[in-house]
């Protein structure tokens, strides 16, 4: 399970550090895309995960399907693990998430999230105690 929220620095060739805590849940290689849940953040998918993602798209209709294969896998990229334990973001992706300078990287159970840390402080002030605990309390827990 991945968990926590880290800052780090994207450096002008576009590389960040992943946390060592965060960087065992990844293969050699694993995969980088634009987020799918309405954010302009980057999800970070192990190879196992990305099929599991994949293998769901594709159980949608048809035309839903194609419509996000299309939005997907365009913007999805294979990436590895540099000596330092940083990645490299693609170009395209930098800009759709808005990547320059500091950002924040979130474990989020079984993926990644990179944000520019701006955005997150914003997208995270909308939460408050009372709006999570009002989410949680349809747990039944």
């Amino acid at each position: 399970m991945l968990y926590g929220g880290y800052d780090h620095t994207i450096d002008k060739k576009g590389r960040i550090a992943i946390p060592a805590k965060l960087r065992d849940a990844f293969g050699e290689t694993f995969m980088i895309a634009k987020g799918i849940f309405g954010k302009n953040c980057l999800c970070v998918y192990s190879n196992e995960q990305w099929a599991a993602l994949v293998e769901k798209i594709g159980n949608l209709p048809s035309a839903k399907s194609s419509v996000v294969k299309r939005y997907l896998y365009e913007g999805a990229f294979e990436v590895e693990f540099d000596s330092q334990g940083r990645i490299l973001i693609p170009q395209a992706l930098r800009e759709f998430a808005s990547l320059e300078g500091e950002a924040h990287i979130i474990g989020v159970d079984t993926n990644l999230e990179i944000w520019n840390k701006e955005l997150w402080q914003k997208e995270n002030s909308d939460y408050t105690p009372e709006s999570i605990a009002a989410i949680v309390n349809e747990l039944d827990f």
